[in-house]
């Protein structure tokens, strides 16, 4: 695969993984998180038992399809067979790649209990599990099934968890699952920090979606991601471009799995120049020709926050990070901005850029969020009227 240099999340994960060690991993998105925990999966399959020997637990099935193209490029000259299990798709060929010895398993938890509840599959002989995304995985909406889950699985396997933010909360929750783990948080200095200028601007009366148009005119050498807070919502944004002249695409959680394998096939061969997204394409959406990310609605959570963001700016490429907010918005950002322990500086309406406020919490600049302050003092105004 050409790799000859191993990210830090790599070095530090790798050999205590190699080990047998649990690991809690906590590093920036596009870090190379998925080889840390694959190459060691790989190393532990015994290829002469054609059963499940290791099952990897993503939140979405996006993410399901990036983490499980990894892993086969590793697995297969190996003559390691691994398969996908998620919802969109018809059970039977997945039960049928199950019986047929498939040792590798990434799936959804909702389809994976499924197969779980009808028999079709069992974890009694799995040596390594992975919870990626774990933030996402251990939290409310998600826990009830990946408890049952752990629950069908081998007592004696290795158990790791990454993420790109780890919560203190997660930590207090893996204590059920995990054995001594070894805890790797990489603070990662500046320069090592994703690449991400951020821009906040201050609607004040301008119309949200007039600030977004105003936006998508300005010329740019990637793709562009904008996120929405609904289904809907962003639904009928995508439908409001359209009529406007705007090539876009829309991916959101009701569309069915062929359509949204569309979609993303589209948008990662560089056909649609804009995709229109709520938090599903937050977390695993690999795409490196994302040059601009704009937050049109603001999320729920500063987790979601970085995770938004960090869609561009990508294994040490440089990225837009773009924030519209409105007077409404502020108590939102506000504790988004003491979430990711950072004030971000903000473009008012007038055009005028609000002084530079030192990180909060005595967090260095970038903390939990990435990229510094780079550029902030190089804007100009574009003859159209939208700052750079």
């Amino acid at each position: 695969m050409h790799i000859e240099t191993p990210t830090p999340i790599q070095a530090s994960s790798i050999p205590p993984l190699l080990e047998g060690r649990d690991v809690i991993g906590q590093a920036f998105t596009g870090s190379g998180k998925t080889l840390a925990f694959g190459l060691p999966l790989i190393e532990r399959i015994n290829i002469e038992n054609k059963w499940l020997q290791a099952l990897v637990l993503v939140p979405t099935r996006e993410l399901a399809l990036q983490v499980g193209e990894v892993l086969e490029k590793l697995a297969k000259p190996a003559g390691i067979f691994t398969t996908l299990i998620f919802g969109g798709r018809a059970f039977g060929p997945q039960q049928d790649d199950i019986y047929a010895g498939a040792q590798v398993v990434v799936g959804t938890p909702g389809r994976v209990l499924d197969h779980l509840s009808r028999g079709s599959m069992r974890l009694d002989g799995i040596t390594y599990l992975v919870l990626d995304e774990a933030d996402e995985m251990l939290d409310r909406g998600f826990a009830p099934d990946v408890e049952r889950i752990l629950g069908y699985a081998a007592k004696d396997r290795q158990t790791s968890l990454f993420s790109a933010t780890t919560p203190s909360w997660v930590h207090k929750v893996s204590t059920k699952y995990l054995k001594d783990p070894v805890v790797i948080e990489s603070h990662a200095d500046e320069e090592a920090a994703p690449d991400i200028d951020h821009f906040v601007f201050e609607l004040g009366r301008e119309d949200r979606f007039a600030a977004l148009c105003r936006l998508l005119d300005e010329p740019t050498d990637g793709t562009t991601l904008v996120f929405g807070r609904t289904k809907h919502g962003v639904r009928n944004l995508g439908l409001k471009l359209e009529r406007m002249g705007y090539q876009v695409d829309v991916l959101q959680g009701n569309l069915s799995q062929g359509q949204r394998e569309r979609v993303i096939g589209k948008f990662r061969a560089g056909k649609t120049p804009v995709l229109l997204a709520t938090n599903v394409a937050a977390r695993g959406l690999d795409v490196l020709h994302i040059s601009r990310v704009i937050n049109y609605e603001l999320p729920e959570t500063h987790e979601l926050f970085t995770h938004r963001v960090g869609r561009t700016g990508r294994m040490g490429r440089s990225g837009r990070a773009i924030t519209l907010i409105g007077p409404g918005d502020l108590p939102k950002w506000h504790e988004i901005e003491r979430g990711i322990g950072r004030k971000l500086p903000r473009i008012g309406a007038d055009g005028q850029e609000s002084k530079v406020v030192a990180p909060a919490n005595g967090a260095k600049p970038g903390a939990g969020v990435g990229g510094g302050n780079r550029g902030f003092g190089r804007r100009r105004r574009t003859h159209a009227g939208a700052w750079r």
